[in-house]
């Protein structure tokens, strides 16, 4: 399993927030580019970057930002927010973005989804965000009636083969994964599933290592990476430890 750090841009800094909740952002660094090395350089198989204002707004706004990142490191990323139109995603592949997050606009443009897709086929991920079990669109203002499990089912027969689950009551609170429930998606899929939200100490990572099934293929460590709960360099070997 590989740990994914993870970089949200907000404003262009680099940012946690509690819960996906703007009003509780803890700024941590100023540089998001410098961020993106230094895990280059404790050993990243891939990086996890989120565009904060345009999740929030509907449309990228750290797009200059992101691209500086994909030219100045080697490790592959993954990038999400406010990415809902095919110029956006034909963008970022452009500038190096090794992998295309979509959240709001797979469930609400499926066809968008579709098209993707068949251009890029094996490089788009899908974000489902949860609330008490159900999906929460639009940067987690609105959180719908659809059941996550069942979201996840249809996104796979899609043909995309991997998934982001969040849960976001557990996210930036540094209180642990929410298990049951990123194993009981797992269990109902036979794509990959990356887990993310709440990471707080090392014995968490290897609880979701050791979950089963084996399609939980990795796990996004922010909020415990920045406020020095562990190194990315343990929590990288604790994931590939069995």
């Amino acid at each position: 399993m590989i740990v994914i750090p993870a970089i949200d841009i907000r404003g262009g800094n680099c940012v946690r927030l509690r819960q996906g909740r703007p009003e509780e952002e803890t700024v941590y660094f100023s540089d998001p580019l410098s961020v993106a090395r230094q895990f280059e350089e404790d050993g990243a198989e891939r990086i996890h970057i989120v565009d904060l204002d345009g999740a929030f707004s509907g449309t990228m706004k750290n797009r200059e930002i992101i691209k500086k990142i994909a030219s100045s490191v080697k490790v592959p990323l993954q990038v999400g927010g406010g990415i809902r139109d095919f110029l956006a995603i034909k963008e970022l592949f452009g500038a190096g973005v090794s992998r295309v997050i979509m959240g709001t606009s797979a469930i609400k443009d499926r066809d968008l989804l579709r098209r993707a897709l068949k251009n890029w086929p094996g490089k788009i991920s899908v974000g489902i965000d949860s609330e008490s079990g159900n999906v929460a669109i639009g940067g987690w203002t609105d959180v719908t009636s659809t059941k996550a499990e069942s979201l996840a089912s249809e996104i796979e027969k899609e043909g995309v083969d991997e998934i982001i689950v969040t849960d976001i009551k557990t996210d930036g609170m540094l209180t642990g994964p929410n298990f049951e429930w990123v194993e009981k998606i797992a269990r109902s899929l036979s794509i990959s599933v990356i887990a993310s939200g709440g990471v707080s100490s090392i014995r968490d990572i290897e609880r979701i290592r050791d979950l089963e099934p084996g399609n939980i293929t990795g796990i996004i460590v922010g909020k415990a990476l920045y406020s020095g709960g562990f190194s990315l360099k343990e929590a990288i070997e604790a994931g590939r430890n069995n």
